[in-house]
């Protein structure tokens, strides 16, 4: 069974990978950071239930993960495989999740809200990704009963979320804007139309390989439908601005030969470490986009920026690695994955 991060969707070769996410609460409980251990662990045992007892046919497609029984190495792979948030993997005691096994579906119990419930599916999907989501929330609201209010609407614990609760984002490659240096007007825009770009692992993370996370910010008097055009709309703006900036970045002999590099560098390197390879494999996507590469596919690279980072390295040895046999192990994976 082939994870959303191993394909490539449509606008793929800047559009990485939607996400949808939902902020829900339980009625008549109180928000996770009033809530006592006891209390944290009886909102768990509910949305556990009401996920893998209930009769939709999808519960038997979720695995219910013990965030406190987790390894550091096990956790922080979660964050790189974008399942869960930084914070919810850093602090584990009394949280729990559900994760779908493509790992398209992932619900946090017990983070800022009861449930954060995630979509991610590959390409721009924001309407597929929305009806999943739209979906979960309706069979779990029927056996949880969500905190809503008529004029608020969904209720949260940052009020940033009161509303429709839920936060779309798109994950864009975009090296060509990025070099050009627009990016920090890019930014300062997007702002005044309600929206947010960030680094790779969302608010206070950097971008590492040119990866943005574009995102709503308005989440109180606009509804799911229109957040989610609105955000498609200036997604595909964004999209025509990176590939005319790729159309005039390729004609520059230093832009092919650093493609080509690159690519040597990753076909060929004994070691390579993370930040190393992320700026490569950005440039090897580049020329793929571009008509450079031909033999090396999205799905290929798409799948390298999540296996080679560094804890899911780790975690798929089996053991600990120190950062030289790490920085051997990436450049082994490397190797094999693009000359399969």
């Amino acid at each position: 069974m082939k994870k959303w991060y191993e394909k490539a969707g449509d606008q793929g070769d800047i559009i990485v990978s939607t996400r949808i996410r939902l902020a829900r609460n339980l009625r008549n409980c109180p928000f996770p950071c009033k809530l006592q251990k006891d209390g944290m662990l009886k909102v768990d045992a509910a949305v556990k239930d009401a996920v893998l007892n209930g009769n939709s046919a999808i519960a038997g497609e979720f695995d219910y993960i013990d965030m406190g029984s987790l390894t550091q190495t096990d956790a922080v792979s979660l964050v790189e495989r974008h399942l869960v948030s930084p914070e919810f993997a850093s602090d584990r005691e009394g949280r729990g999740l559900l994760l779908m096994k493509d790992e398209s579906v992932s619900i946090m119990i017990n983070e800022e809200d009861h449930l954060r419930i995630q979509v991610m599916q590959q390409g721009l999907a924001l309407d597929e990704a929305y009806q999943m989501a739209d979906h979960l929330d309706t069979l779990l609201d029927e056996r949880l009963k969500f905190a809503f209010d008529d004029r608020l609407g969904y209720l949260t614990q940052c009020p940033t979320n009161l509303g429709t609760g839920m936060r779309a984002s798109l994950m864009l490659h975009l090296p060509a804007l990025q070099d050009s240096g627009a990016m920090n007007r890019i930014a300062g825009n997007l702002s005044k139309l309600g929206m947010t770009i960030r680094g790779i692992y969302g608010e206070g993370t950097q971008p590492k390989g040119a990866l943005y996370q574009l995102s709503n910010q308005v989440t109180l008097g606009l509804s799911e439908q229109a957040a989610i055009s609105n955000l498609k709309d200036i997604a595909l703006q964004l999209v025509a601005q990176e590939r005319a900036a790729r159309e005039t970045l390729v004609k520059h002999v230093e832009t092919q030969d650093a493609i080509g590099r690159s690519l040597g560098i990753l076909l060929y390197a004994k070691l390579l470490n993370n930040d190393e390879f992320m700026k490569l494999i950005s440039n090897v996507r580049l020329g793929i986009s571009m008509g450079l590469i031909d033999h090396i596919s999205y799905d290929q690279i798409n799948t390298l920026m999540i296996e080679a980072q560094p804890a899911t390295l780790m975690k798929h040895a089996g053991k600990n690695l120190s950062p030289s046999q790490r920085d051997q192990r990436r450049a082994d994976l490397v190797h094999s994955q693009l000359t399969h």
